[in-house]
């Protein structure tokens, strides 16, 4: 199993070659870093608040992303979840590590949902986030300060419970 951890700022140049490379060359997505600033800012854009950022590395190679944008009244939206092609399916259990991951600290940074939005043509990742108890929303019922990506299409809420304490 990869390690997930925290983003570091050197993980920068694999970030991109992760996210880019999928969204361009599996998806044909026309997009570039440019359209994406948020990666270009990964600390301004995901840290503050409860939000976060991870990676899932394996012989120190990024092969996995996912982030928590804090939108304020305990809500926030899952972002840049990435895993490379050669790490996907059930069997490898990154996504499910990542969510796992990223579903934990929500609980214990007190948020009570989870947005999130996503093209129509991901399919398996419909199937994903319905499997990990995401319910599909309507756009219009969104929070107002969610950060809607043009390419996004389907959008999905999870209520999240509270971490226990220990």
């Amino acid at each position: 199993m990869p390690l997930i951890r925290p983003f570091a700022p050197a993980d920068q140049p694999g970030i991109l070659d992760l996210i880019l490379g999928i969204q361009r060359d599996e998806y044909g997505i026309a997009i570039t870093a440019a359209d994406q600033p948020d990666l270009t800012d990964i600390a301004g854009f995901y840290l503050p608040g409860a939000g976060g950022f991870w990676v899932a590395e394996e012989d120190s190679r990024i092969i996995g992303t996912i982030a928590l944008k804090d939108i304020g009244q305990s809500q926030a939206a899952l972002r840049k979840m990435f895993v490379a092609s050669s790490h996907r399916g059930r069997a490898a259990g990154v996504a499910q590590a990542l969510l796992d991951h990223l579903l934990d600290a929500a609980a214990d940074r007190g948020l009570a949902q989870i947005y999130l939005g996503t093209t129509a043509r991901f399919l398996a990742a419909h199937r994903f986030y319905e499997k990990n108890g995401f319910a599909l929303v309507e756009a219009h019922d969104l929070p107002p300060a969610f950060p809607r990506m043009a390419v996004d299409t389907r959008f999905y809420e999870k209520s999240i419970e509270p971490a226990k304490a220990g």
